[in-house]
């Protein structure tokens, strides 16, 4: 964590604290669980949680002993909105995708070198993958919505990228530099990307870059379901959709008009 500055490590440690919390929403998370996911030693997330909890950052269900992110949170949440949110946009074309292929479909957002899923629709298939859900977060290069995002950033970036990580501690070896500097040349030629069971076995997703209006990937539209379901024949036709729905929906951010 950066220490550059006094208080620079508590920020830190909080915002990591924060992040493991709002990863379990609304479920809620122990104290044991945002240890492991920050690393830190567990009395000092907890005394991070109560000071986080005394402002009304974070909230304690004291039955079952879980944290929960609180209603400070909330309202800051929805003043940030103003200026990040494109759920609203966004949610049509979503649902559109969720209800043309019968697939659960997604919008997740780039944070620093993480995607965080936004908006989750599930289609009429009556079998479902669960990888992915509102709040949860990935590495860039991780599931199909950061591989879309990470392939079309500069080549710069992705190299610096590729250079500062290692994934394949929590992610496997089929995501080393190599598999993935491959998926990224893959994506870039076919528009999309395609995650063949990488996280799950038999869980597979395919996603499209969004792009804010200075041409930068931002968020992506995604979606999973069941091996069976996507096909050598059919992931074209799935391609095509999410491509589509992705260029329109980058449209309408620019200001233009879309056909959609």
């Amino acid at each position: 964590m950066n220490s550059s500055f006094p208080g620079a490590q508590v920020v830190g440690r909080m915002a990591a604290v924060l992040r493991a919390v709002s990863t379990a929403m609304p479920r809620g998370v122990s104290t044991a669980d945002v240890a492991r996911a920050t690393g830190l030693a567990r009395p000092t997330v907890h005394r991070l949680l109560a000071a986080l909890t005394a402002e009304g950052f974070c909230d304690h269900e004291n039955t079952s002993g879980l944290w929960m992110l609180g209603p400070e949170m909330y309202l800051m949440g929805t003043v940030a909105a103003e200026r990040y949110d494109i759920t609203d946009i966004a949610r049509p074309h979503v649902a559109a995708l969720a209800e043309a292929t019968g697939e659960s479909a997604f919008l997740s957002v780039r944070r620093g070198d993480e995607t965080v899923c936004l908006v989750r629709q599930d289609g009429a298939f009556p079998i479902r993958s669960f990888v992915l859900y509102e709040g949860k977060r990935f590495p860039l290069g991780v599931a199909s919505a950061g591989l879309a995002i990470l392939s079309f950033l500069s080549e710069s970036a992705i190299e610096r990228y590729l250079e500062s990580r290692d994934l394949t501690a929590n992610h496997g070896e089929d995501h080393a530099t190599e598999p993935l500097r491959r998926r990224i040349a893959e994506t870039r030629e076919r528009g999309w990307s395609e995650n063949p069971g990488l996280i799950v076995k038999g869980s597979w997703g395919m996603g499209a870059a969004v792009f804010d209006a200075a041409g930068q990937p931002a968020w992506a539209l995604s979606l999973t379901g069941v091996e069976s379901r996507f096909s050598p024949e059919r992931r074209p036709e799935l391609g095509r959709m999410l491509m589509h729905h992705a260029h329109e929906l980058s449209k309408s951010l620019r200001g233009e008009r879309s056909a959609f």
